[in-house]
């Protein structure tokens, strides 16, 4: 099924790729630290990979200046030479493959690009935690591979995990979406995925990744209102059980490395420098094995444009002491010196925050000399082959079938053997990589992958995804009425959604409806509508538009976006794909402030709530969207009824899991999925719960299953009560409320689980 994009385009990429390896010299950058060949370090303690890892970062410490710690306080941390440590930059991006954001990563040379996966918000629609951990294999052997030949970093400071809030936030690709389970279980896969999945303690790291923006932040420019000066108002409840959620999940499931505190203000007081959501939460807490890394000037943001701090010196002192170890700006390395000498800060707390960033770097093995695990990854281990097909079968994976009249799709060869190809995203390619992307192994454009299948007769329609007039669609018109089929690849780009850019509108930008509407009445055949971008659209009118056959939302797909595009128009790939965020109509954004962070519904202001959880109106596309060409039931085999809660008070209807023995209650689920249709295809389940007293839906499970036609598969599904059955006070509280929880398959099977208080021993 994959064989002609492997045998032909990505043949001759890989020719170009073999070029270069061999081109390569095969020299690995100098050791950062502990080289071999300097005598005078080399026997140091902190040089000795035999001794624990805190021996040797105590010992690397004790040997510095005050002035020497400073300067490493900063992401372009200076070099050490009396100790034979070289300069770093702390600073790389690998959101979804090596990125060229950030000065920590440099293409050219023997490393001229990099695998670019879908944008995140694409492969989230996936629901495929296996996949998710596969690409960030995939991205740490490319990351490391560059890093031996001096093209990148070890520390890549992704994935984002902020919860997609708003449909209008321009970030809203880089997330895997609105509800906090499915962004939790994506955080921990792929940092599983980049970091060689290390567990606690010393263990060694292949890359280290960076959960960010602590926290409640997802307001980058909105109605004169900026990322820089916002003071996000969050109440407990909403930070335990929303914002939290993936960060909590991040540290304490996936062990990442390094988690990134916000521009923002939370409650008044700066992400960077608020001693609870740093020292007492990620550290004390979720116990943070790694470091605390400043979003890029977000200490000097907090001095100079929210006037925090009196003083410079006291930004820094507050940011030390609330938990921050690195500065990414210059900031610290400026004003760090003046706190420790007027007793702001104590040299003390600077090595504290040393220890964090070393005790990392000693984990990636760069105070180890030349030789490692990865040191023999270089050039060929980049845009291979394997890491391309990942890469289209990402794309593949992500995409999202939200209409199908009739069966319009797939399209057949033999009887659509004229495409007419119109819109401003028709021939797109670096569109298709979204933000935070690097240099990708080549491109697969909608048109070209089109073309692979059917003859095509191409028109933009549109200048442009701003489409600012219509001179140009009587031409998309003839174009249509002349072809067996029509797909027209609409949507956004990094224009119109990006960081620094939240929109104002959820519509389609300038004449491009107008254009849609026009080329379907034209059209002779089927017309598909195509549509690229992070955060949802309004397309009411498409979705009730029975001229438009069938629509395909692809977020942004990647480097092969479009051969996965043509695969799933022509029925080489099955979609399995399902919506990671509401659509909501335009309406929406006309009753709710961006700045209004609170989750919940509130009737009695008119206030809808946020995200599928919450709110209850209307909706162009539900969160969890998504159809297949072929047809599924599913059935739960065996449940449990009933659920002995242990505790010590019989009168409570609700039970603090601080207060139970949660490890007593993992409940089973057994769930067979059937293929009834005439296509193999993949299957999402999700599994949502219902608890009582206020019966918000909540997903708590989701699996993926291949299943052939006619065929039927078993699903077993873990979930424990303490951790997804919870519902979170005005306190910010998790408890289990005692009674009936619907479990819910989809939308069609129902099983009620009734929780009674027991009064069996708890474990301590």
């Amino acid at each position: 099924m994959n064989h002609k994009y492997s045998s032909s385009t990505f043949f001759i990429l890989n020719v170009v790729l073999v070029i270069h390896a061999f081109a390569y010299s095969g020299e690995s950058r100098p050791p950062f630290a502990c080289d071999p060949a300097n005598a005078g370090t080399r026997n140091l303690p902190f040089c000795k990979a035999s001794l624990p890892i805190h021996v040797r970062v105590q010992d690397l410490i004790e040997r510095l200046t005050l002035q020497e710690k400073i300067r490493l306080l900063v992401n372009n941390a200076a070099p050490v030479e009396r100790l034979g440590v070289n300069g770093y930059e702390w600073w790389s991006e690998a959101l979804h493959g090596v990125s060229s954001t950030g000065p920590g990563v440099k293409f050219g040379g023997a490393f001229p690009s990099a695998t670019s996966f879908p944008q995140v918000i694409t492969t989230a629609a996936s629901f495929n935690a296996s996949l998710w951990e596969q690409i960030g294999q995939v991205v740490s052997d490319e990351g490391r591979a560059m890093y031996n030949g001096g093209a990148a970093g070890l520390t890549f400071w992704s994935p984002n995990v902020n919860i997609l809030r708003d449909p209008r936030w321009g970030r809203c690709q880089e997330t895997p979406g609105e509800d906090p389970h499915l962004v939790a279980q994506y955080a921990i896969s792929y940092v599983k995925g980049l970091q060689g999945g290390g567990g606690r303690g010393t263990s060694r790291l292949k890359v280290a990744a960076c959960c960010k923006h602590y926290t409640a932040y997802d307001l980058d420019d909105w109605n004169g209102v900026d990322r820089y000066h916002f003071n996000a108002k969050v109440s407990r409840q909403d930070l335990e059980d929303t914002y939290n959620v993936p960060f909590k999940a991040c540290v304490v499931e996936g062990n990442v490395a390094s988690v990134m505190c916000s521009y923002n203000q939370i409650n008044g007081k700066p992400s960077c420098a608020d001693p609870t959501l740093l020292r007492d939460t990620i550290r004390a807490q979720w116990r943070l094995n790694g470091y605390i890394v400043s979003d890029c000037d977000s200490v000097g943001v907090l001095f100079e444009q929210q006037h925090y701090t009196r003083f410079p010196e006291d930004a820094a002192a507050a940011t030390i002491k609330a938990g921050l170890d690195l500065d990414c700006g210059p900031f610290l390395a400026i004003h760090t010196e003046q706190a420790v000498r007027t007793g702001k800060v104590s040299e003390m707390e600077v090595n504290y925050a040393l220890a964090n960033t070393i005790t990392v770097q000693m984990r990636l093995g760069m105070f180890d000399g030349p030789n490692g695990p990865y040191a023999n990854l270089g050039p060929r281990d980049v845009c291979t082959p394997a890491h391309q097909q990942l890469a289209l079968q990402a794309a593949r994976e992500g995409i999202v079938l939200l209409k199908n009249i009739g069966r319009a799709l797939p399209l057949s060869p033999q009887r659509h053997r004229t495409v007419a190809v119109i819109g401003p995203n028709s021939d797109a390619t670096v569109t298709m990589i979204g933000n935070y992307a690097g240099v990708p192994c080549g491109y697969i454009s909608p048109l070209q992958g089109i073309a692979r299948y059917a003859r095509t007769v191409h028109q933009h329609g549109c200048m442009g995804v701003a489409c600012p007039g219509n001179q140009q669609f009587g031409v998309a018109e003839v174009a249509a009425r002349h072809a067996d089929t029509t797909v027209l690849v609409m949507g956004l780009d990094q224009s119109i959604e990006a960081e620094a850019r939240d929109r104002v509108s959820l519509l389609l930008p300038g004449y491009q409806q107008e254009l849609i509407s026009r080329v379907a009445m034209a059209s002779r055949g089927p017309v598909v509508l195509v549509l690229m971008s992070g955060g949802p659209i309004d397309v009411t009118f498409a979705k009730n538009d029975p001229r438009v056959s069938a629509i395909l939302w692809v977020g942004y797909p990647g480097q092969a976006g479009g051969a996965a595009i043509a695969d799933v128009l022509f029925g080489a790939a099955n979609p399995g794909g399902k919506l990671p965020m509401t659509w909501y109509p335009q309406d929406y954004v006309a009753k709710v402030a961006m700045t209004n962070m609170d989750m919940r519904a509130d009737p009695a202001r008119g206030y809808p709530g946020r995200t599928y959880r919450f709110y209850k109106g209307p909706v162009v596309f539900p969160f969890g969207a998504g159809f297949s060409y072929t047809r599924f039931s599913q059935s739960i085999v065996s449940a449990p009824a009933i659920v002995s809660v242990p505790t010590l008070d019989m009168r409570k209807t609700a039970v603090r899991t601080t207060h139970t023995n949660c490890d007593s209650l993992n409940l089973h689920l057994h769930i067979h999925v059937k293929n009834t249709g005439d296509m193999d295809g993949t299957h999402t389940l999700l599994i949502f719960s219902k608890p009582p007293p206020a019966a918000t839906k909540q997903l708590v499970a989701f699996q993926k299953v291949h299943v052939a036609a006619g065929a039927q598969q078993r699903v077993n599904i873990n979930i424990n009560a303490c951790k997804h059955l919870t519902v979170a006070d005005q306190f910010g509280i998790r408890r289990i409320f005692m009674g009936e929880h619907k479990i819910h398959v989809g939308e069609d099977i129902n099983h009620s689980i009734t929780f009674h208080a027991s009064l069996e021993q708890i474990k301590v």
